[in-house]
């Protein structure tokens, strides 16, 4: 099989398995919903301006993709590395970016699945209206710009335990959604802050993201930051991957 074909088997098993824990369904389709509503909606100030309304609908789904990446990816591929069934797969043959496409593409899928209820308080509670055309692009931009956050998560996964994954991936988020302009908009940065916070992966993802929602178009800097991160951690995660081969299963 193709490393392709093999990461499809991988994901159609992992969502099925994700599937046969229903709370493990609901908690990540209620989880950025309900951050929404309680940290965008109760903000008249927000949710009443059509642009900053339609900012912060962009922002939460944003987050909605990286904390699916994060604990979806990084926790769950800790987990599955202290079970019997791991060591079992890692022996057979197949390239390691088949199993990481795998997981990655499964936790993507449901991350755009919670992503519709996110929508639909939006439009019916905020003043948000972004052009169709505008919409379908953000959409389709923010699960492409969610691959550095996912990959993150692949890292944490392959270096830390069951315990330590779950420590890594809450410091981790924390930095990435503060830091990355979630949950205070950028504007409000001292510029030190500012400059720091373009750096990462998560406000380079926001600002493609945002910018395309309300019509503003793409910052060159962040598409090249996303590129950039994509590359590098991609690179670190397949290499991680083969060191922890090296290590634990040869």
């Amino acid at each position: 099989m193709s490393t392709l074909s093999l990461a499809a088997v991988h994901t159609k098993f992992n969502l099925i398995e994700t599937v046969r824990i229903p709370i493990a369904v609901i908690g990540s389709l209620a989880f950025p919903t309900l951050a929404f509503c309680l940290f965008v909606l109760p903000q008249r100030v927000v949710t009443d301006d059509p642009e900053f309304a339609t900012a912060a609908v962009a922002s939460m789904i944003v987050f909605a993709f990286m904390s699916a990446g994060l604990f979806s990816i990084g926790i769950d591929l800790a987990e599955q590395r202290a079970k019997p069934w791991a060591p079992y797969l890692r022996t057979l043959p197949g390239a390691p970016a088949a199993r990481i496409i795998g997981l990655m593409t499964a936790t993507l899928v449901i991350a755009a699945v919670a992503m519709i209820p996110l929508l639909v308080i939006g439009a019916l509670f905020t003043a948000a209206d972004p052009a169709p055309l505008d919409l379908l692009a953000a959409i389709g931009l923010v699960i492409v710009t969610a691959v550095p956050s996912a990959l993150i998560g692949v890292v944490i996964g392959t270096t830390c335990g069951p315990k330590a994954a779950i420590a890594v991936t809450q410091v981790a988020m924390f930095v990435l959604a503060f830091g990355g302009g979630l949950f205070l908009p950028p504007v409000m940065f001292p510029e030190w802050l500012n400059v720091v916070s373009m750096t990462l992966p998560v406000r380079q993802a926001r600002e493609i993201v945002v910018g395309t929602a309300l019509g503003t178009g793409a910052p060159l800097w962040a598409v090249l930051g996303v590129i950039g991160w994509t590359l590098v951690l991609g690179a670190l995660a397949i290499w991680l991957y083969r060191r922890d081969e090296g290590r634990r299963y040869r």
